[in-house]
C-alpha cells in the first residue's frame, strides 16, 4: 500500500466523526452550561403591546450585552430583552 492511498483511506474513514448512530455523550459541565443558557422572565411584545412571560435562550449581542431571545406565547413573533449585568 502506497502512502498516497493510505492517507486517502484514512481521510475518508475519519471524514465523518462521530460516526452515524454513535450515542452522544453529554458531560456534567456541558449539561450545566446548556441549562444555564435558558431564561424565564418577562419581555415586551411589540405586536401584542403588553408584557408577557416567556422562555428564551441567553445570547450575547454584537455590542457585548447579554440578551434573552424567545417567541411570544400569544402571537408567535420573536421577542427579546436585555439582561442585567451579573
Amino acid at each position: 500500500m502506497s502512502l498516497i492511498s493510505f492517507t486517502r483511506e484514512y481521510r475518508l474513514a475519519y471524514q465523518r466523526w462521530p460516526p452515524l448512530g454513535a450515542p452522544s455523550r453529554v458531560t456534567g459541565v456541558e449539561w450545566r452550561k446548556k441549562m444555564a443558557e435558558t431564561y424565564k422572565g418577562t419581555a415586551y411584545c411589540v405586536k401584542c403591546k403588553e408584557k408577557l412571560d416567556f422562555e428564551g435562550v441567553i445570547s450575547t449581542s454584537d455590542a457585548g450585552r447579554r440578551t434573552a431571545k424567545g417567541v411570544c406565547p400569544v402571537c408567535g413573533t420573536k421577542i427579546s430583552t436585555f439582561l442585567k449585568k451579573a
